[in-house]
């Protein structure tokens, strides 16, 4: 078969919808779920729990955000800037954790049901 009809890398024979169930069902599958869950949980209820600190502070605080720190620049505009660097700063986390242990084990579950990948 020329790579025209099928590229390099690809599965010769899709699996199926019971092989889907089979590995959604394996403890390989589980464990990649329950990794990712016990990241993504915690860091969106700590990152929606410091929004809404900002939010409450800035409805209800205006004196201790208006708070001159630096020149023009408040307490209001600095933890403003923060939840910028707090979305950057998960995402890295994120970015690394996925690489670190999340890739292999899925890499090592598409392995297992269609075969690896040619690069």
């Amino acid at each position: 078969m020329s790579t025209i009809e099928q590229p390099p890398g690809a599965v010769p024979h899709p699996p199926t919808g019971e092989q889907f169930l089979e590995v959604q069902a394996s403890p390989q599958f589980q464990d990649l779920r329950s990794r990712l869950r016990r990241f993504v949980f915690p860091m969106t209820a700590f990152f929606l729990l410091w929004y809404a600190l900002y939010v409450l502070l800035g409805a209800f605080a205006h004196d201790f955000m208006a708070t001159e720190v630096w020149g023009n620049i408040n307490v209001g505009l600095i933890l403003g800037l923060l939840q910028f660097v707090t979305t950057f700063v998960i995402t890295g986390l994120y970015v690394r954790f996925a690489n670190r242990d999340l890739d292999p084990r899925a890499e090592a579950i598409r392995d297992e049901m269609e075969g690896p990948v040619n690069s």
